[in-house]
């Protein structure tokens, strides 16, 4: 039998399905050292967490990936200061890519995650523009 996929509004879930998904996410993080740690904290059994941890995720509707590229001129510093800021802006860095440098400029791709994001996309973009080693930075989805 072939598995079957629902998207269904969390609201309408019982409680034990989302206290599943925390437990998860404890463990994921490493707030919870262990599958008993994760269950207790989050009030339900271990029972209960083996019963339908393989059956619960996240949709990630809300978890938008894309990649900022930038052109970084060749002095130290420029690489940290363009994560800082990607950083700050509270982007999760997925992954980086950088050519050699050529020509004083070096070419850097650095994939993030929105969906911690304090600020815009577009207002992110615009401070890193602002940054003196940056000569060009846009983002691709």
């Amino acid at each position: 039998m072939s598995k079957r996929f629902l998207l269904v509004d969390a609201e309408a879930l019982p409680e034990v399905f989302l206290q599943v998904l925390r437990a998860k996410e404890l463990l994921a993080s490493g707030e919870a050292k262990n599958i008993s740690a994760a269950a207790r904290a989050v009030g339900i059994s271990r029972s209960a967490f083996y019963k339908y941890k393989d059956s619960i995720f996240e949709s990630g509707t809300n978890r938008s990936v894309l990649t900022v590229i930038a052109t970084l001129l060749d002095e130290t510093g420029a690489l940290q200061a363009l994560l800082a800021g990607i950083s700050n802006a509270g982007a999760g860095i997925v992954m980086l890519n950088q050519s050699r440098p050529e020509n004083g400029t070096a070419q850097i791709a650095v994939t993030i995650r929105t969906s911690g994001m304090r600020i815009s996309v577009q207002e992110m973009t615009d401070k890193l523009a602002m940054q003196p080693t940056v000569v060009e930075v846009h983002c691709d989805d």
